[in-house]
């Protein structure tokens, strides 16, 4: 039987992502990078293990023992962590930060450091769109509640606004009403650029978030689920826009079932018909 190997961060993608790989006969084998990671995941995985990023060289070396070739990377891990709650690293991680240092720490940057340390052991990273691409929706409104004109003017700009921090590589999600930006996502990630932008906003704000323009597939992917939906309750948003063809959209049914209670607008777009 063929060894996955998955890096989870936190978020239910991981688990959804494992139930794909293990429905079409792969063996699991999962290192749970940062504290938080779903529970599920334990019982899930043909092999589970608890190995911060940190211990880089404890968690390439788990994987060659556990037979893993390739790898993906799913879950959010926040470079806000990164940051401030993290153990000392170990040698192999500190000689990655050090490059770092001298290069930048833009998340695609940190992320292909680790892609370049995985491979120096023989293990490759997936596309993680390889697996979930039926939950990578096309363009439509998935809501009962139909956008307004004003609210896709909103939508339009959004879209306009979101491309171009992502070309920066600082996020992928912005928070717009009336044309303005109420908050663009950096460090704290998309959650908290909601929860920020939103309550600015004062309620009725569109959030929009799409894929970088040199968005590598392996890593990163724009995703949405239920939390995404909370942070924009908490902030009495009224919109979520999506990149068709390039978002995760976890959690479907659910998020549409009570989106469709607080009457929250949740439609998928492509950037050339907006």
């Amino acid at each position: 039987m063929e060894t996955i190997g998955l890096l989870a961060g936190i978020g239910t993608l991981p688990v959804e992502f494992t139930e794909a790989v293990k429905s079409q006969g792969y063996r699991v084998v999962c290192i749970a990078v940062i504290p938080g990671i779903d529970p599920r995941l334990k019982d899930l995985a043909d092999a589970y293990y608890e190995i911060s990023a940190f211990k880089l060289n404890k968690v390439i070396k788990t994987l060659v023992n556990e037979g893993v070739k390739e790898v993906t990377m799913i879950g959010k891990v926040t470079k806000e962590w990164l940051f401030k709650n993290h153990p000392f690293p170990d040698l192999r991680a500190i000689k990655v930060l050090n490059r770092l240092r001298k290069m930048n720490f833009k998340d695609d940057t940190v992320t292909l450091a680790i892609v370049e340390e995985l491979a120096k052991d023989g293990i490759s990273v997936l596309d993680q769109t390889k697996y979930l691409k039926p939950l990578m929706p096309g363009p439509q409104v998935f809501t009962k509640k139909k956008p307004t004109e004003a609210q896709m003017a909103d939508v339009a700009f959004g879209f306009k606004a979101a491309k171009a921090i992502g070309a920066m590589d600082l996020g992928q999600t912005v928070v717009v009403k009336n044309q303005a930006v109420m908050a663009v996502e950096a460090i704290e990630g998309t959650d908290a650029c909601i929860r920020r932008g939103g309550s600015l906003a004062r309620g009725g704000a569109v959030v929009v978030k799409t894929a970088k323009p040199s968005q590598d597939t392996r890593f990163d992917m724009p995703t949405v689920g239920l939390t995404t939906l909370h942070s924009m309750e908490e902030s009495d948003c009224a919109v979520l826009a999506i990149e068709a063809w390039h978002t995760l959209f976890a959690e479907k049914e659910a998020v549409l079932a009570e989106a469709d209670r607080k009457g929250i607008v949740i439609l998928a777009v492509e950037q050339d018909k907006i």
